[in-house]
Formats: structure tokens, sequence, C-alpha cells
């Protein structure tokens, strides 16, 4: 891809054609997730990059024949979504409670010196709450929702299936403005803990749960792009296909 074509293409589109190439905007600090419909012309505006820099290092991130990816966009709906709630849903639930437990501890004993942990330990339980709420709604109404609509259009069901919200549009607006809101609380927490580094005097457990920080953060970013820039598209796609 040119300079003139890769300047006009979105982070998204760039990134759902090829994953590998998130290592490359994670590394420029550029939001390939909740920020991703943004073009590569402007996050490179944005954050003062040199688009041929990007274009080169992208480049040899596709040319690596070594480095394989995931076929998501490849996927059946079905099949991604059941990829999404045993891999990053159950990710999500199995941590939360370990991150809480830590933050806790670390705000009681640290926070008097370090009040940034106090703060830590206030949006992390914020998060929690989101998510719980936010992947209940995805598991019990939206996820069942999109697997129905695909087994209708691939003449598997000849039932179309109904929903109390409507199109689809309005469920997947809604999980995008949640996912915006548990992005910048997750990026509050990557600022005020310098970026997850401990400072010198870090016990044990201040480190680990920094470490867990990030690793959450990180698993966070790919979830959410799945959703917003793979699933939830294709889902809206296949309902006005269906509907026409």
């Amino acid at each position: 891809m040119n300079t003139e074509e890769l300047q006009y293409t979105t982070v998204a589109e760039l990134v759902a054609k090829d994953y590998r190439t998130a290592e490359v905007f994670k590394k420029h600090g550029i939001d390939f997730c909740c920020g991703g419909k943004k073009t590569i012309e402007k996050v490179c505006r944005d954050k003062a990059v040199d688009i041929e820099v990007l274009r080169n290092e992208i480049a040899a991130i596709q040319n690596n024949a070594e480095m394989k990816e995931q076929a998501f966009n490849e996927w059946t709906l079905t099949f991604l979504i059941d990829y999404i709630v045993n891999v990053h849903h159950t990710y999500v639930k199995r941590n939360m409670q370990l991150i809480t437990e830590f933050a806790q501890k670390v705000a009681l004993v640290h926070g008097e010196h370090n009040p940034e942990n106090k703060d830590i330990a206030k949006l992390w339980d914020s998060i929690v709450s989101d998510l719980n709420q936010h992947l209940k709604k995805e598991e019990e109404v939206l996820f069942p929702y999109i697997k129905k609509l695909e087994q209708y259009t691939m003449g598997e069901s000849e039932q179309y299936p109904q929903a109390v919200f409507g199109s689809a549009k309005n469920p997947i607006r809604m999980m995008e403005n949640e996912h915006d809101l548990v992005g910048n609380l997750m990026k509050h927490i990557e600022i005020i803990s310098n970026h997850f580094t401990p400072p010198a005097h870090a016990c044990n457990t201040y480190r680990v749960l920094y470490a867990k920080l990030e690793e959450f953060q990180n698993d966070l970013h790919t979830h959410i792009h799945l959703e917003n820039n793979i699933l939830f598209p294709k889902a809206i796609a296949l309902e006005n296909a269906s509907l026409a």
C-alpha cells in the first residue's frame, strides 16, 4: 500500500485486514479500538508521527512471513462470537476479582504515600461494575440475536429473529459507547500509574497489580477491536441485507 492509499485508510480498516499491524499502532500510542475510525492521515497528524515511518513499519510487519495471525475477518459471526466469549469474556471474568484484591491492598498499604493508587482502586471498581453489566447484555441479548440472524441468512432457520430492541444498530451503539467509557477509564489508570510503571520502592503485590492492569488493557484493546471493527459492522450489514 502506497502512502496516498494509506493516508485515507482508517486504523480500524487496516487492523481488521491484518491484525499484526496493531503492534505498530500501539508502539506509536495510536488507539486502534475505540479510536479506530480515524484515518491514518489524522492519527499521524494528531500524534506527530511521520506517515512514511508508519508505512514502512506496517510493510515490515506484513512482509514478515514468520508472523501468524488469526483470520478474524474470514470467520463466520457465530464462530467469532464464540471466540470473543470463550477467550476475551472469560479472561475478563477470571481476572477482575484478582485485580480488585490487588488494587484494594495496594491502595490500603501504599495509598498514603502514593495517593494515585486510591484513585486506581476507585477507577477499577467502576470498570468492574460496567463490564459485569456489559458482558451480560452481550451474552444474553445481542450475541444470541446475531447468531440467529446469521442462521436465518444462511438458510439454517426459516424464522427471522425478532428482537425487543428493534434494529441491531441500537444495542450496538450502546455497546460501543460502553466500550468508549471503559477504554477511557483504563486510559486514565494508565496515565496516573505512569504507564503502569511502579516506583522503585514498590512491593511485589504493587508490581503485579500494575503488570496485570497493563495485561488487562492489552486484552481489552483486542477485545474491543474484534467487536467494534469486525463483528458489529458485519452484523449491521447482515441485518440490512436480510431486510432488503
